[in-house]
C-alpha cells in the first residue's frame, strides 16, 4: 500500500520542479501534506490564496494563486472570481482585500500578522495632523489599518506614491505613516511633503555602511533597495523601488550579482525565476510575514478561521481612499 505522503509528493512533484533550487527534498517532505491539503481546500471551497512577495516560496510558489506587492494584490482583489480570499501577509492587507470584496470571506491565517507602520499610528494622530495643517490632503500608505485609512483622503502603496503625490495637485501633502517613504518621495517631486515618524522594522535596519561593504566584498554587485529604507542608503544604491519595480528591473536588467535591500524571503522568489543570477542575501527577516506559514493557511482553509470583519462606517470611509488610490494611473 502506497505511503500517504508519498501520493501527496507524487501529486505536487511539478511544484516541487519550481522550486528545487531553494528548497531541498527533505525539507519539501515536510511540506507536502499541506499543499496537497490546501491545493483540494481551494477547490471544495472555491478560495484563492493570495501572497505578498515576502511569503516563503513553499507559500509564494507552492499554494498561492495571485503574487506580488502590495498595489497588484489590492488591484486583483477586485477580480477576484472566487468566494473566499485567504491573505498570506499581514493585517491591514486582509483589511484591504476585505475593504474591496465587501461580500466575499476574507481570511487571515494568523492575527498576530501585524506590521510595525500600521502600529506607528492611529486614527487620533491622523485627526491631528489634519488640525495641524489645515486643506493639505492626507496620503496614507496601505500598510495603515482600515480605521486609519477612513481618516485619510487618498492611500497609496511604494509603487505609486510619488505619482499618487503629484496626482492632487497641491503644494504640499501630508504622508502617512512611514517617514523614509516619505522623505524619498519628497526628493522626486517638488511637492512639499510633511512626514510622520513610523518606520518598517524591517527596511531601517539597512544602513549606508552595509551598501558599502557589500560592493566591498562583492565586486560588481547591483544593488536594489526599497524605499522604505533610509535615505542615505538610497543614496548608495543603484536602483530603488517597490517589490513590484525591484522584481521588473531583475526581469530586464538580468544583473550577473544583484542584492536585495527588503524581506529576505524576495531573494528566493525571485531566484527561482532566474537561475543564472547570483543573490546575496543580507537577511533581514520580517517576524510579522513569517507568522503564515502553510499550516495555518490550511487550518484557515480547514475551519474558517479568521474571518476579516470592518465596521461599515470605517469600511465604506476606508474604501473610498483606497479606491481613490487605484483611479491614480
Amino acid at each position: 500500500m502506497a505511503h500517504p505522503q508519498s501520493d501527496a509528493l507524487a501529486r505536487i512533484s511539478p511544484i516541487y520542479d519550481r522550486v528545487k533550487r531553494v528548497i531541498p527534498p527533505f525539507e519539501w517532505a515536510t511540506f507536502a501534506d499541506d499543499v496537497d491539503a490546501i491545493l483540494e481546500l481551494k477547490r471544495r471551497r472555491n478560495a484563492v490564496v493570495l501572497a505578498h512577495n515576502y511569503q516563503t516560496p513553499e507559500i509564494f510558489h507552492g499554494v498561492a494563486d495571485i503574487v506580488g506587492d502590495s498595489l497588484l494584490l489590492a488591484r486583483e482583489a477586485t477580480k477576484v472570481d472566487a468566494d473566499i480570499i485567504v491573505l498570506a501577509g499581514v493585517h491591514f492587507m486582509a483589511e484591504t482585500a476585505k475593504l474591496l470584496n465587501p461580500r466575499k470571506t476574507v481570511l487571515i491565517p494568523d492575527l498576530k500578522a501585524g506590521c510595525s507602520l500600521a502600529d506607528s499610528i492611529t486614527p487620533a494622530d491622523v485627526r491631528l495632523m489634519r488640525q495641524r495643517y489645515p486643506g493639505a490632503p492626507i496620503v496614507t500608505y496601505v500598510n495603515t489599518s482600515a480605521a486609519v485609512k477612513a481618516e485619510s483622503d487618498i492611500c497609496c502603496t511604494s509603487g505609486n506614491a510619488l505619482k499618487v503625490v503629484e496626482s492632487l495637485g497641491v503644494e504640499r501633502v501630508i504622508m502617512l505613516p512611514d517617514e523614509y517613504l516619505a522623505r524619498n518621495i519628497a526628493a522626486e517631486t517638488k511637492v512639499k511633503v510633511i512626514a510622520w515618524t513610523g518606520h518598517c522594522e524591517v527596511h531601517e535596519r539597512f544602513s549606508a555602511e552595509e551598501v558599502r561593504q557589500l560592493r566591498e566584498n562583492h565586486p560588481g554587485i547591483v544593488v536594489l533597495a526599497h524605499p522604505e529604507c533610509p535615505p542615505e542608503v538610497l543614496a548608495e544604491a543603484d536602483f530603488s523601488g517597490s517589490t513590484a519595480a525591484i522584481s521588473t528591473y531583475v526581469a530586464n536588467q538580468r544583473p550577473p550579482r544583484v542584492v536585495l535591500l527588503t524581506e529576505c524571503s524576495m531573494s528566493d522568489n525571485i531566484a527561482i525565476q532566474y537561475p543564472d543570477l547570483e543573490f546575496i542575501r543580507p537577511c533581514n527577516l520580517c517576524p510579522h510575514m513569517k507568522r503564515i506559514t502553510l499550516g495555518n493557511i490550511r487550518h484557515a482553509l480547514e475551519t474558517m478561521q479568521h474571518q476579516v470583519t470592518i465596521d461599515d462606517g470605517i469600511a465604506a470611509r476606508a474604501r473610498l481612499a483606497v479606491e481613490r488610490m487605484l483611479e491614480v494611473k
